[in-house]
């Protein structure tokens, strides 16, 4: 059977992407629904703002720990236990009778999430070879890609016409289908045999990449948790130095294409979280439109993504991985000057729609060959912790890359803040371009190496 995976898709590819989305989808869901579930549950805005921050938490604390256990005892037994704990989570996300017991949930939805992620990856590069994994790697990107912007609107949609607890009940049969079809069509594989977890470096991690979000998402306390963590992930790294088999191995590192990857998706989804958190504010605000008419009006990025993210595959086939991350770089930083320079007080078509096609086009580009970028090389040993690296540089740059947007517009008004906050986000995307060049000398160079070894 695994001769059959490795030859054509079946169904781990589509198991392992529906898996990754409902992690995307969901998070997504609670921006445009946070309206009603302050309403509902009587959540004062720094409350409910919580119910993002201890997702982000746990989910960030613990993905290298996720994505190492998977290494050690296999990646199907942690996909399914990630499985296991974000739909039972998601349960009690959707029937909780109170605030408090909301927060909590959620922080065991990030649990279940930070070991989904990693493993959904990690599966991708047991199963697949050759072109067939680098076509799953990017199908994988695209996810990445559209989960958030799918999710606003379904998650506008559900709030509008129903309640922001179906968006949640959904995950449950779903979670529970994705269960049985693993069990049945993912093929077991055990881990590295007589490796030990680095329990050390998974307590620094936690307490390194947890302080950190909250230093930046947090409200009281901030500037302590910024010193607790450069202090963890400073020991982390020591630590890593001398692990004999260390939860984030530093060679990961050692490649310059992979590390300019890991940068270029800390900026990118910087950009790209900024976006999806202020456009619509702006959009309601500016134009007067209600949150379903607000997610509707992302339909222009979100289609033009989908359908943009299909050609991927084939184009990094004709141009290469690293040629088509720089293109879409040049043309979702395009779509950013044209919302800088135009502005939205131009009017929605021409401020905002004609813009967000450039923008969804560019990222559609842009997330898949970073990703193939970062897993490029890693050995099958380590490709969980690889993965792992890769769902923290996501997570970490998003909620960087919003706080800092946010706190350089606040006091502004909307139309100046959402411009301002445009051009912010134009630089990330250019300095995303230049760690595209540095993955392409690296693509460069590993051909010219491939070369010189045949000859």
């Amino acid at each position: 059977m695994a001769e059959q995976t490795k030859q054509r898709f079946g169904a781990v590819l589509p198991i392992v992407l529906l898996g990754y989305f409902l992690i995307l989808m969901d998070n997504s869901v609670v921006f445009s629904s946070s309206l009603s579930i302050a309403r509902e549950l009587g959540m004062d805005s720094v409350a409910v703002s919580w119910v993002s921050t201890a997702y982000a938490l746990t989910f960030g604390g613990f993905l290298l720990l996720g994505g190492r256990l998977g290494d050690i005892i296999g990646r199907r037994r942690i996909f399914l236990a990630g499985l296991a704990v974000f739909t039972a989570a998601s349960f009690m996300v959707g029937s909780a009778t109170s605030g408090n017991m909301l927060v909590a949930m959620r922080a065991l939805q990030g649990m279940g999430s930070s070991m989904l992620a990693p493993s959904t990856l990690a599966l991708l590069i047991d199963n697949y070879e050759g072109q067939m994994r680098t076509r799953s790697i990017a199908a994988y990107g695209t996810v990445a890609g559209i989960g958030s912007s799918v999710g606003m609107v379904l998650g506008g949609f559900i709030t509008a016409y129903a309640s922001w607890r179906y968006a949640f009940y959904i995950d449950v049969p779903v979670g529970i289908l994705l269960i049985v079809l693993t069990l049945r069509f993912i093929p077991s594989k055990s881990g590295s045999s007589g490796s030990n977890v680095d329990w050390a470096g998974a307590i620094l991690s936690v307490i390194g990449f947890a302080c950190l979000i909250y230093g930046i998402d947090g409200r009281v306390g901030r500037e302590v948790s910024i010193v607790i963590a450069v202090v963890a992930l400073v020991a982390l790294v020591l630590r890593e130095r001398r692990a004999k088999v260390p939860l984030m191995p530093l060679r990961l590192f050692g490649d310059l294409g992979r590390s300019a990857a890991y940068v270029g998706r800390f900026l990118m989804m910087g950009a790209s979280m900024s976006y999806f958190f202020l456009m619509p504010t702006a959009l309601q605000q500016v134009y007067g439109f209600t949150p379903l008419v607000a997610a509707v009006g992302f339909l222009p990025l979100t289609v033009t993504q989908f359908f943009s993210s299909l050609t991927v595959p084939a184009l990094t086939r004709k141009f290469s991985n690293a040629r088509v991350l720089i293109l879409g770089c040049v043309i979702d930083a395009l779509g950013l000057f044209l919302g800088w320079a135009v502005g939205v007080q131009a009017g929605y078509l021409l401020g905002v729609a004609i813009p967000m096609v450039l923008i969804g086009m560019g990222q559609a580009l842009i997330v898949s060959p970073l990703t193939v970028a970062g897993v490029a090389g890693a050995s099958e040993d380590i490709s969980g912790a690889a993965s792992g690296v890769v769902n923290v540089f996501h997570q970490v740059g998003a909620a960087v890359g919003l706080a800092a947007v946010s706190m350089a517009v606040s006091g502004m008004q909307e139309v100046a803040a959402i411009d301002a906050a445009q051009g912010m986000m134009l630089l990330m995307i250019v300095l995303t371009g230049v760690c595209g060049f540095l993955v392409l000398a690296s693509e460069q160079r590993c051909l010219v190496q491939a070369l010189s070894d045949v000859e």
